[in-house]
């Protein structure tokens, strides 16, 4: 093999800043699917709270037939959701259990109308967009008997 004189060798490789440049854009690029993500887990937990207003309201209705009148638990408090799921709805058969938050927090509520024939379920949901499920609820009502159950964005209630 011939040697050559003078010249120094010269390996391939990559240069420091070719590497900070690349480490760089793979965290903007894993930044961005990260804030995705967060958005896409508040959408899917709002729709869980959504669905399991819906499955608890049928269970009142399934209660209303059997006994002619909603769960009477007077109030508008997270107490009185777990009180109406444990004493009137898992007790009576219509729901194995009652759901909790998804993230764990007190932010599902019951409350029972006064007369017997009226109730308002709500959720505070953490996507406070007009064209989600916040478009089709019951906004603006209070409920007689209740104290101060109003129903306003981001709260989704919904009503027999």
């Amino acid at each position: 093999m011939k040697k050559s004189k003078g010249h120094a060798s010269r390996q391939a490789g990559f240069t420091l800043i070719e590497l900070l440049v690349v480490i760089a854009i793979i965290g903007l690029l894993a930044t961005i699917v990260l804030v995705s993500l967060n958005t896409a887990r508040q959408k899917a937990r709002d729709v869980r709270r959504v669905g399991d207003l819906r499955q608890v309201a049928l269970a009142l209705e399934m209660y209303y037939d059997d006994h002619s009148a909603y769960p009477a638990v007077i109030g508008c408090t997270t107490a009185n959701w777990a009180t109406m799921g444990t004493t009137y709805i898992e007790a009576d058969g219509y729901m194995t259990k009652v759901p909790v938050d998804p993230t764990g927090g007190a932010t599902y509520y019951y409350a029972y109308g006064g007369t017997g024939s009226d109730y308002t379920l709500k959720a505070t949901l953490e996507n406070n967009v007009q064209t989600g499920p916040l478009g089709s609820d019951v906004d603006g009502t209070t409920i007689a008997g209740a104290g101060a159950c109003t129903c306003n964005d981001p709260i989704y209630c919904i009503q027999p």
